[in-house]
């Protein structure tokens, strides 16, 4: 298994991922987005192979504190492929996630996932990586 910063190369396997995660999209929105977010300094998106095979991505955003100094990073993307899940594959991009977090001088590191049945083992896995359940999220569309 190799883990590495994502490329515009890589949008094929990008769309696929973002499908899975329950974002239907195309290769050329996914474009389009993904040349946005390589173009900002704050985003940090690493890719999972296995096998040659690109099978997970985990997308990371830097923030900064209002409540208090310093900085911190939001894990807004992070899917493995169906098929390659407990293998490992979501624990060492999350280890990858937490490194990069660290070595930009963040002091946190979160998330949201959304409160459905199908997530329940993906809460399960951030539970045994040592994340805790902190907040409710809200949302709402401007559109």
């Amino acid at each position: 298994m190799k883990i590495r910063e994502a490329k515009i190369n890589d949008i094929v396997e990008l769309t696929s991922l973002v499908e899975q995660l329950g974002y239907p999209t195309t290769i050329e929105s996914m474009k389009t987005r993904f040349n946005n977010i390589e173009s900002s300094p704050d985003y940090h998106t690493l890719l999972a192979s296995f096998d040659g095979k690109i099978v997970g991505m985990i997308g990371l955003i830097k923030g900064y504190y209002y409540e208090m100094d310093g900085s911190y990073v939001r894990i807004v993307a992070f899917v493995v492929d169906s098929k390659f899940r407990g293998k490992g594959i979501g624990k060492k991009l999350l280890e990858e996630a937490e490194s990069w977090a660290r070595s930009i001088g963040a002091t946190g590191i979160g998330l949201n996932s959304g409160n459905r049945s199908e997530r329940f083992n993906a809460h399960k896995f951030y539970k045994n990586m040592g994340y805790v359940e902190k907040s409710i999220g809200f949302a709402k569309s401007l559109i």
